[in-house]
């Protein structure tokens, strides 16, 4: 099988769903790959992909094309399928191909951008590794900037209630709890708090729109019910008082708002899960000079972080990363976890 092909990113994504506890979702991307043919114009277009199909997550933007249709009742055909009672995708072939085809005109536009899935439950990678910055002796109070917010629901992340092995913290009163499987030691015990919370994406997505909403709901991969749950109850707290999330590109914006005045004791920390791999080169590269400008300015009064949690292809995880300055800026694994905060496994 070539390296970089249609075919090879939904035999990739089955093995990654299959590594992070989703076989529905690895049953309905075999089903795909087993359906899509040229007899459609959404399989022309996978089949003809011009980008780099794993990358651009194609597999993944087609199963939540799928995935809206079963949740509005237009694919009941699949409904053993979504339910995990019977999950070979040589049996939902056909199947599949039968939706593809009587719904080729709803499900084309899903490829016109990579999913957003904007999973809450990675604030718990990010609160412990602001537990470790605080562990390092760098200010407590931290000031959050988040680059490809998509809707919002990381920068809730303040409002949202952690116990990650035994290390709580956030509000008592949250409707969300956070509470990952943990694997390893527990990250440090340490009291942090937020200064401010902001953030950008290209493209945010609108959670006050009821049709935004549902698409989002649909990007959720239906192996982990909890997860739609805790997706309406952070919807509800977007709603109730929206946090600041801006339309902008992510390099644009982190260059501006590594410029603007940071406060005295605090810590300035960059964040990002899992849209890395969706930004060109040059993008990646302005980020980086950024950062590494802005951390030349850092001082022990106004340090920076970059923490990021992202794909790491060699071992189908996540991993979440970190470099502050001042210091030397050395890039350190803190923790591999699971694509959707199910379990954290913690290095730190």
């Amino acid at each position: 099988m070539a390296a970089d092909t249609p075919q090879k990113a939904f035999s990739d994504q089955i093995t990654y769903c299959l590594a992070n506890d989703a076989p529905i979702t690895a049953a309905v991307c075999g089903a795909l790959a087993a359906a899509i043919d040229r007899t459609t114009q959404t399989g022309c277009a996978v089949l003809d992909w011009p980008g780099h199909p794993l990358a651009d997550a194609l597999p993944l933007r087609l199963a939540g094309g799928v995935h809206a249709l079963w949740r509005a009742g237009s694919a009941p055909g699949l409904d053993e399928l979504y339910s995990g009672a019977n999950v070979r995708p040589t049996y939902w072939a056909a199947p599949m191909a039968r939706v593809l085809a009587a719904h080729d005109a709803a499900l084309l536009p899903w490829l016109d951008g990579p999913p957003q899935t904007n999973e809450a439950g990675r604030s718990a990678s990010f609160v412990a590794g602001l537990h470790w910055l605080a562990e390092q002796g760098l200010p407590a109070r931290f000031e959050i900037l988040e680059i490809g917010s998509s809707a919002g629901m990381n920068l809730l992340l303040d409002r949202y209630r952690y116990d990650l092995c035994g290390v709580v913290s956030g509000p008592l009163d949250s409707p969300v709890t956070i509470a990952p499987e943990w694997r390893g030691a527990p990250p440090p015990d340490n009291a942090i708090a937020f200064e401010s919370v902001r953030g950008s994406d290209i493209a945010p997505i609108d959670v006050t729109d009821g049709a935004a909403a549902e698409r989002l709901m649909a990007y959720i991969w239906p192996d982990a019910p909890q997860r739609f749950a805790r997706m309406e109850a952070g919807i509800a707290l977007f709603r109730a008082d929206p946090p600041s999330i801006e339309a902008a590109d992510a390099a644009d914006w982190a260059e501006r708002a590594l410029t603007t005045p940071q406060r005295a004791g605090t810590t300035r920390v960059l964040v990002h899960s899992i849209m890395w791999q969706y930004m060109a080169s040059r993008s990646q590269n302005r980020i980086l000079r950024a950062m590494e400008t802005s951390g030349m300015a850092a001082s022990a009064e106004r340090p920076l972080a970059w923490l990021a949690l992202e794909a790491n292809r060699s071992f189908h995880a996540h991993a979440l990363t970190v470099r502050s300055w001042p210091g030397d800026s050395a890039e350190t694994l803190l923790a591999t976890a699971h694509a959707h905060g199910a379990w954290v496994e913690w290095r730190g």
